[in-house]
């Protein structure tokens, strides 16, 4: 592919590396920090902290799925990928991101109950509670990614072997296969499994969020204080969720403005998929 040559110029290779391995030791050391002091501190045994230590192993996962195999293509130019290899990393990424939107949908309902129906909250939301949702989330998202996944293993591949990427994705490499309909419906199934993955919880995280904002000015609007709690309390929670959704926006404006033409270069949507890995900004071609 004439892509090849517009990557990150090797004499940076060593820089970026250095900055990845950097990166991926505070990811595991932040996430671990969490798992053990929330694990360790007893008064933070509530739902709104298991939340969080979910979310901190997902993000543990994805780092160690993602992160390692860009730190070898950068420090030791491996540019090599075996095929069952990126196709367990294809499946994990796609099933990693799903079940953290997820989380994120979770997050947004333990504060939507906590504020909008308070006497409702401690009923529903009790740690065994969110303990059964939270694996069930893992279980059946690992489940239907498993259907997407199938559907890339039954093509046919005889295109390049070359992704323009720094981690395998579906269509990446759904791309590079034979049969133009078999493709169309792999691709269809998988754009389907996305749109419920990310912006179902997305629409409901959106909703919440505006539902608290109105309680919090109009019902505590009397007191002060109420209004600075309801809403602070919300703080850390759309942080994160901006965190996770603002990337991906991104990605998929990208996408469509490169689909019209509007962006000049053919490697645009490449740089900002590849962003979307711990928000680093540039891919490098993989070969499988």
């Amino acid at each position: 592919m004439n892509l090849l040559n517009k990557g990150l110029n090797p004499k940076y290779d060593g820089l970026v590396a250095a900055f990845l391995f950097f990166l991926y030791l505070i990811i595991v050391g932040g996430n671990l920090f969490i798992l053990v002091f929330v694990c360790c501190e007893r008064s933070l045994h509530k739902p709104t902290y298991l939340i969080f230590c979910h979310l901190a192993m997902n993000d543990l996962l994805f780092g160690t799925v993602t992160l390692p195999k860009m730190i070898s293509r950068y420090w030791l130019d491996d540019r090599i990928i075996p095929f069952s290899a990126c196709f367990t990393q294809m499946y994990f990424v796609h099933s990693l991101g799903a079940i953290h939107s997820i989380m994120l949908l979770i997050m947004a309902l333990d504060r939507f109950i906590a504020i909008c129906v308070p006497l409702r909250y401690p009923a529903l939301f009790t740690t065994k509670n969110i303990s059964i949702v939270c694996l069930l989330s893992w279980a059946l998202t690992f489940l239907r990614m498993s259907v997407v996944i199938t559907q890339a293993l039954n093509l046919s591949y005889c295109a390049s072997n070359v992704i323009i990427q720094c981690y395998c994705d579906f269509i990446s490499i759904s791309s590079l296969g034979c049969g133009k309909e078999e493709v169309k419906f792999a691709m269809s199934v998988a754009v389907g499994n996305a749109m419920f993955s990310l912006l179902l919880p997305l629409a409901f995280i959106i909703f919440s969020y505006f539902s608290i904002i109105i309680v919090a000015v109009l019902k505590l609007a009397r007191t002060r204080e109420g209004r600075y709690k309801a809403l602070s309390t919300c703080t850390p929670q759309i942080f994160i969720t901006c965190l996770y959704y603002l990337p991906r926006c991104f990605v998929y404006i990208s996408s469509l403005t490169l689909s019209l033409r509007i962006l000049p270069f053919a490697w645009s949507s490449s740089i900002a998929s590849s962003a979307m890995v711990q928000h680093y900004a540039r891919g490098s071609p993989l070969y499988l």
